[in-house]
């Protein structure tokens, strides 16, 4: 296991740029920053709660936000400003502005986690807030980048955490993070209700997903921290990491199977070599 980085607040959303650096965002820092070999560079500091990044069809990268979080009672932030919302950063200027916090006049409450598909559409989890023992509503939904479209496929999940695409593109996939379950759609652009893949073994939870080019999909595990690939048909296996927050997973090199992880409550990125390779995605930086 090689580290690229540490120092970083809670980092998530890793994404592995054309230049060999890696930008992760930092939800207890409300930063954007890009990582290299043992040096860091602020993007931006976009406030809130930066939880999950993507690079979308302009070259701009695209960021889920959940408002905020009180990592020390591990609960949502709340009042004015600690909105959930989407946001577009212009990675040349820093600069960003809000495209979503809302949808059919609801707000979004914990945006999570995104993902591109080949037509330039984006596809959202909201995980919802947990704040004063109140749980509000976790989502999916599907979005253009321009801010002109957002529509809710499913407003009735329990805690919807990382999201993916199937090779092909046909299939959508999520994460639940408190049942440890996941998750499959069709990539319709309706209303529809899930088909049940997977659960986790053990008192886990699940976070973020990425993909392979096999079509297995690579679940960040929490609590008994580690990597859980699962297979379209289901079947199981982990690779343990020294960390309860293992968030996220992402894949780069020449061949695609460097994988970057983030170990959130060490604050660190690390970079681990992967036994099959993973799936490129359609927009990249």
């Amino acid at each position: 296991m090689e580290l690229i980085a540490e120092g970083l607040a809670f980092p998530e959303g890793p994404v592995v740029m054309a230049d060999g650096s890696v930008i992760v965002v930092e939800l207890a820092g409300g930063r954007i920053t890009r990582c290299w070999n043992g040096r860091k560079e602020m993007v931006c500091e976009i406030g809130g709660g930066p939880n999950g990044a993507a690079i979308g069809p302009d070259g701009a990268l695209y960021v889920c936000n959940n408002g905020g979080l009180d990592l020390v009672k591990f609960q949502n932030a709340r009042g004015p400003g600690c909105e959930g919302r989407i946001e577009r950063v212009d990675l040349s200027t820093g600069r960003f502005e809000r495209l979503y916090d809302a949808c059919d006049g609801i707000p979004l409450e914990g945006p999570n986690d995104l993902v591109f598909d080949a037509e330039g559409r984006l596809w959202l989890t909201d995980l919802g807030k947990s704040h004063d023992a109140i749980k509000t509503a976790s989502g999916l939904f599907a979005c253009l980048p321009d801010g002109g479209s957002i529509t809710a496929i499913d407003r009735h999940p329990i805690s919807y955490n990382g999201v993916g695409l199937s090779p092909d593109g046909n299939t959508v996939y999520c994460a639940d993070a408190h049942q440890a379950r996941l998750y499959r759609y069709q990539r319709k652009v309706q209303p529809q209700r899930p088909e049940w893949v997977a659960t986790g073994a053990g008192p886990v939870g699940f976070d973020s997903l990425a993909v392979t080019a096999a079509g297995n999909i690579c679940v960040a595990t929490l609590q008994q921290g580690g990597i859980t690939t699962i297979t379209p048909d289901g079947q199981t296996a982990k690779r343990v990491f020294d960390d309860q927050y293992t968030t996220n997973i992402a894949f780069g090199g020449a061949d695609m199977c460097d994988a970057y992880i983030t170990l959130s409550t060490k604050g660190q990125l690390v970079r681990v070599r992967w036994d099959e390779p993973g799936l490129k995605l359609v927009f990249n930086g």
